[in-house]
């Protein structure tokens, strides 16, 4: 009887013991090992910092454009103030753009040699790219091209995330960001379309359709800008702007507006049926 009570007193202790464990001292473990992953897994000086920043430049400089990216990734990895993190990416993001307009292959992109009756229309056809792509990757001037000139042609797919939280457009590369651009989305009473749909339409110069009016590219009241890439929901989609003040707050009928510049950039990137991701 003695031995069943110290059985029974012992097996209390280490339950006791169990749940103490299990309500303070875990619960503790886990916010110090958080904490120690967040604040110093990858601790770097403003020192160090700016030695990365200068051998980066000195990449540049040389032409070495994907160890300078390949640079700008992992330094994007360390423990940055947000301002120093915000600069790197969008550092990062403009080489991800002058990378993709150059002749530079890379993982998401092929060589391709002209054949005899090959056009700039069909080959981008053939590889769901864009003429546009096609001659700014390879800096072409003209549509011409000639039997056994070697291009590089893009593979990647490309997609947009809108969020309207914050008026930014992502682009995306087979997932990857590309690049981040600032836009202007639906006022009040005019919200835009919340949704997943593809680019059905694209126009340069494009007419504005508006209720009971139709405004020429080259009137001063048409506010679309310079391009045109329309949804697969009829009446919205993304436009360049004449009103460059208003990127960045809600301030369209629903559409999404980017800086004339912006937009071009976008419009000689993504192909037809791209799909466009909407989200708040």
């Amino acid at each position: 009887m003695l031995f069943t009570r110290q059985i029974t007193q012992i097996f209390k202790k280490g339950i006791t013991t169990f749940l103490f464990i299990l309500i303070f001292a875990l619960p503790l473990f886990a916010e110090t090992a958080a904490s120690n992953l967040t604040s110093s897994r990858y601790p770097i000086s403003q020192t160090e910092l700016k030695t990365s920043l200068d051998e980066i430049d000195k990449l540049l400089k040389a032409g070495s454009l994907l160890e300078a990216k390949t640079r700008y990734q992992t330094l994007i990895q360390y423990d940055l103030p947000k301002a120093d993190r915000k600069t790197l990416r969008k550092a990062l993001e403009d080489l991800n753009i002058r990378v993709l307009f150059s002749p530079i292959e890379t993982s998401d992109s092929l060589p391709y040699t002209v054949q005899s009756g090959d056009a700039l229309f069909k080959i981008a056809k053939k590889y769901n790219t864009t003429v546009e792509l096609i001659k700014k990757s390879n800096h072409l001037d003209r549509d011409a091209i000639r039997s056994g000139m070697k291009l590089k042609i893009s593979k990647a797919v490309y997609s947009i995330v809108v969020d309207v939280s914050n008026n930014m457009l992502k682009l995306f590369s087979d997932k990857e960001l590309l690049k981040t651009y600032p836009v202007a989305t639906g006022r009040t009473g005019h919200p835009t379309p919340i949704g997943s749909y593809t680019v059905v339409n694209k126009l340069v110069n494009p007419t504005w359709y508006k209720a009971g009016a139709v405004v020429s590219p080259d009137s001063p009241a048409n506010i679309l800008g310079t391009r045109w890439l329309g949804f697969s929901l009829s009446g919205y989609g993304i436009h360049g702007t004449t009103l460059p003040e208003t990127i960045g707050s809600a301030a369209s009928e629903g559409c999404i507006r980017m800086l004339n510049e912006d937009v071009e950039e976008l419009f000689a990137i993504v192909p037809i049926n791209t799909t466009v991701k909407i989200v708040d």
